[in-house]
């Protein structure tokens, strides 16, 4: 149960705390006043969305702690899975938002996620707000009202169960649609496979010959540059068919200065001197000559190496942006070629087995079905019964539970709400005749009857009083006490009569200071009960009169009280 609430810069609210009691807890208060923000508070701390707008003006952060009491073994169970400390006594829930979006959360001191907030919130607390009506005029959720009150071990076990084969079922579905090609989308579907895997194939590419490659391309590319100069080099020196080389020129040379040293001195050492560049020549040769021999690089090798790599890069551009990816292609288009060669076996046996779950399926929607009949007729009686106390025993209500063909993932059933508002009117749906102030009481009755199976210690209901007045709502204020005697119930409401049935009242105050807004919280003692429920029933001006219509609002419900006890 909710034991305090703590606000800080929230809307209009600086600073609150408001510590809620046992049984029925009230809050009243002028229209805008800040009620809803109390709401709203509450959702935030709980995992709901919110958003920046939500600080107050001027602040940097707001906060919202809640604590908790009397925690159920379920919410210990989820603590203790999701590696949170639980005291035992209390649980202390906080969450930051920033003004520049960003929240943090908190359970005891442990951060969490916004996810795991919103889980944690649902078994603490429901809030059911006016809005919650509609509900009722969206026909989808009938169905999920009957399904919580089926929630029998017996239908949990079968709707589980029919949700898992529904969804075998859809998954062999989408695997049979995949095989299920028409023959010239297959022909073409194979060919294309087979000249892709044997392309890959011829390739015998190996994982990380990409790499390897690539890093010799670059080595051998440095050694073919190298090598060129070292064959032109000697060609210049040693010649070809067609030209003669430096050595054979030098040596040329020197045999044609040879027949006339004779003639002068400076002729015989120049024909020293050329003599001598002829024996440089021929050494220089031979040394080039040399390193080409002694050379481990090859034209061949280079050739292979650059083809080598063309050919991967053509694959890469096909089929992965390495080596390690094409062969992962290669698998994969050797599993869809072998899946198509044999669709036609594996479509005979999905086949079978779509055949045989849906039986299965259909078995359990008929078990689901009849489930749902015998919990129809029980939560129409018990909603019945409960609209007659809330001064509605003329209104007939009835749940219409139909079976269709197809099946979906709740099953094959669709469920209507119908009413009679009049003596000797024939049921109708529920959305076409039902008036705004009978959707509230329609909407409490169904919220009574399902609070045994609501899974929470508190319950908040958010002005679902709209429409209601007089005689109504004192069966509304009482149904709501009486509600109170099995869970914690927090009401915002308008309505003089539910607020005099309060264990506990808080008023909603709003002032203006400085030119700036403040909400306050007060919990009200008998005075301050008796003034609240005289303006509520009075308006702005007082009067003796209305103050003793206020006490004996607060007399009839301490009797109507006593009674319950």
């Amino acid at each position: 149960m909710l034991k305090l609430l703590h606000i800080e810069n929230i809307a209009v609210i600086e600073r609150c705390d408001i510590e809620f009691g046992r049984g029925f807890n009230v809050l009243t208060g002028e229209t805008g006043a800040g009620k809803s923000i109390i709401i709203d508070a509450l959702g935030t701390v709980l995992g709901e969305r919110t958003s920046r707008e939500l600080v107050r003006t001027g602040e940097n952060k707001a906060v919202v702690v809640a604590v908790f009491y009397d925690i159920r073994e379920e919410c210990s169970a989820w603590l203790s899975e999701n590696g949170l400390s639980d005291d035992g006594d209390e649980l202390i829930i906080q969450r930051e938002i920033y003004a520049d979006g960003k929240s943090a959360c908190r359970v005891n001191g442990r951060p969490i996620t916004v996810a795991m907030l919103k889980e944690l919130g649902t078994a603490l607390l429901n809030i059911h707000g006016q809005h919650d009506d509609k509900l009722l005029l969206d026909t989808g959720s009938h169905a999920d009202f009957i399904d919580k009150f089926s929630a029998s071990d017996e239908f949990s076990g079968t709707y589980g169960e029919y949700r898992q084969v529904f969804s075998l079922l859809n998954e062999k579905k989408r695997e049979l649609n995949a095989l299920d090609l028409n023959e010239a989308e297959k022909e073409r579907r194979i060919s294309m496979l087979s000249f892709e895997i044997n392309e890959i194939e011829q390739a015998s590419i190996k994982p990380g010959e990409d790499s390897e490659i690539a890093g010799k391309r670059k080595m051998l590319q440095n050694q073919a540059r190298v090598l060129d100069s070292l064959n032109y080099a000697y060609s210049l020196f040693s010649g070809d068919e067609t030209n003669a080389g430096a050595k054979d020129a030098i040596s040329e040379a020197a045999n044609s200065l040879s027949g006339i040293t004779f003639a002068a001195e400076s002729i015989q050492k120049l024909y020293e001197r050329v003599k001598e560049l002829g024996y440089i020549c021929s050494d220089i040769t031979e040394e080039i000559r040399s390193l080409l021999e002694t050379s481990e690089f090859s034209p061949q090798e280079i050739d292979y190496i650059e083809s080598r790599f063309d050919l991967i890069q053509r694959l890469k551009r096909k089929y992965g942006a390495t080596a390690e990816e094409i062969l992962e292609y290669l698998k994969k288009a050797k599993d869809e070629l072998k899946s198509i060669e044999l669709s036609d076996e594996k479509i005979r046996s999905l086949g079978a087995e779509i055949e045989e779950l849906n039986k299965k399926a259909a078995f359990l929607a008929e078990k689901l079905y009849k489930l749902r009949v015998s919990a129809a007729k029980a939560f129409e009686t018990r909603v019945s019964e409960e609209l007659k106390q809330l001064d509605m025993e003329k209104v007939r209500f009835s749940v219409e539970v139909n079976r269709r063909e197809s099946l979906d993932i709740r099953g094959a059933d669709d469920i209507h709400f119908l009413i009679s508002t009049n003596s000797g009117e024939p049921l109708k749906p529920l959305i076409k005749i039902a008036s705004g102030g009978e959707l509230s009481r329609i909407m409490l009755s169904v919220k009574n009857v399902l609070a045994g199976h609501d899974m929470v210690d508190t319950l908040i209901f958010d002005e679902i009083d709209s429409g209601i007045s007089g005689r109504a709502a004192q069966r509304i204020a009482e149904k709501l006490y009486m509600l109170s005697g099995n869970k914690q119930i927090m009401c915002v409401t308008h309505l003089a009569q539910i607020s005099s049935m309060a264990d506990v009242h808080f008023k909603i105050s709003k002032t203006e200071i400085n030119g700036r807004t403040y909400t306050q919280v007060a919990s009200l003692d008998e005075d301050g009960r008796v003034d609240e429920l005289a303006r509520i029933t009075g308006g702005a001006k007082i009067t003796e009169t209305t103050l003793n219509n206020a006490r004996e609002l607060l007399l009839n419900a301490r009797k109507f009280k006593i009674q319950c006890r």
